[in-house]
């Protein structure tokens, strides 16, 4: 087995499909937990990141992205990275030509291999992706979730299987989490054990913005008052709205930070006071967030947007700004019923940041204070761990001495 800290390539072997080799002979308890993702670990510091790193301080935690073509490789690999976090991001690679429908094929090669490799017990299998039933249905683990933080048959270029491979993955799992009440609704009835969590803050994180910060280059050249945003800019992102917005207020600098996905530079619009200014770390958005005077979400509302909860809003109160938001479900309800974000239509969105520039800061404070010390990361991840322990739990595993969940032999 290698090294903990190293960074392997399991290259491709046609092995036969079968569950045989797929177990750990050496470790009496499993102990591991494997994700399987659409998101990448390095795209955007998002839920799945929150929650693996919090995971990987009690289990080996690797994550599994799906298939990139890389132009380095003669055959698929899997390339297996061990961050300082404890994850352990693995990489399909797999050579540029790949016909997408060998995907499942190669993946499920690739991930039986690496079971070996590693020799991989897990405790847990994670899903964030339907799709990854295509290599994964024939993994068993003590606990199987569905953490459902997107509706994905809905997203701009959705395979066509989605829907079927959830209608499985549904059947195969022990508990379903969803990203939002939105989404709660809408899987409730196709589950037994179907949880909502909307996604959480890591408040002292975003609380810097608060401060006076160093301004980051690309961003102290602009004028004020800024308004500002960011996160994925894809099809949920309603460009008429920033175009009119954009037009309208020249005198207004409108600031859009983060990645470019399922949509190219070239779609979006461009007027002397809209920055593109692409992706940044998420240790960077705290020095983002201070130099704006209005946060915004300007989503367009669309199949992709129906059963969104943006992590983002409880980030932008953490940051103290004020909020600034199209009629999402999950943001309508509760924060526009509880007056802590405006919610405005894109016909009234200028109006409503025009009030949100002169609003009282103090009354704003106090209530958005209120609601970020309402949940954190860390209580989101806690209770999900509990309801993984009591169905291990109760599959036969008991607490040793250090109150860690181990099986019965």
């Amino acid at each position: 087995m290698p090294p903990a800290d190293s960074f392997t390539h399991h290259p491709f072997d046609p092995i036969a499909p079968s569950d045989r080799g797929l177990r750990r002979p050496d470790v009496e308890s499993p102990d591991d937990l494997v994700c399987f993702s659409h998101l990448r670990w390095g795209f955007a510091y998002q839920r799945p990141n929150h929650l693996m790193v919090r995971f990987a301080k009690r289990h080996r935690t690797f994550f599994v992205e799906e298939p990139q073509h890389d132009e380095t490789v003669s055959e698929p690999e899997m390339s297996v990275r061990r961050l300082d976090c404890g994850v352990r991001v693995c990489v399909p690679r797999v050579p540029v030509g790949t016909e997408p429908a060998m995907f499942d094929r190669i993946m499920r090669q690739l991930v039986d291999r690496m079971w070996i490799d590693h020799a991989i017990q897990p405790r847990v299998l994670w899903f964030y992706t339907p799709m990854a039933m295509g290599c994964a249905a024939h993994l068993r683990a003590p606990v199987m979730v569905y953490d459902c933080m997107d509706e994905l048959a809905s997203f701009r270029n959705a395979p066509p299987e989605i829907v079927d491979r959830e209608r499985l993955l549904f059947s195969r799992v022990d508990l379903v989490f969803t990203g939002g009440h939105s989404l709660y609704r809408a899987k409730r009835s196709k589950h037994r054990a179907v949880y909502p969590f909307p996604s959480s803050v890591d408040g002292s994180h975003f609380a810097q913005a608060r401060n006076a910060l160093p301004e980051p280059a690309d961003h102290a050249r602009l004028r004020r008052p800024r308004l500002g945003f960011y996160g994925v800019i894809d099809e949920r992102m309603d460009m008429a709205l920033l175009d009119a917005m954009a037009a309208a207020r020249p005198e207004w600098e409108i600031v859009m930070v983060g990645p470019f996905a399922k949509i190219e530079p070239d779609d979006v619009p461009r007027r002397p006071n809209l920055h593109w200014l692409g992706a940044k770390e998420y240790a960077e958005l705290p020095a983002y967030l201070a130099g704006w005077n209005v946060a915004m979400m300007p989503f367009a509302l669309n199949e992709s947007t129906r059963f969104i909860s943006p992590t983002k809003t409880l980030e932008y109160l953490a940051a103290g700004k004020p909020v600034v938001s199209t009629p999402i479900g999950d943001v309508v309800r509760p924060y526009g019923i509880e007056g802590v974000v405006r919610i405005a239509h894109a016909g009234q969105f200028v109006s409503a940041c025009e009030a949100a520039l002169a609003e009282d800061a103090g009354a704003r404070l106090a209530l958005a204070d209120s609601w970020v010390s309402r949940t954190s990361w860390d209580t989101t991840w806690k209770r999900m761990a509990d309801l993984v322990d009591g169905v291990y739990l109760g599959r036969g595993g008991i607490r040793n001495e250090t109150g860690i969940a181990c099986s019965v032999i």
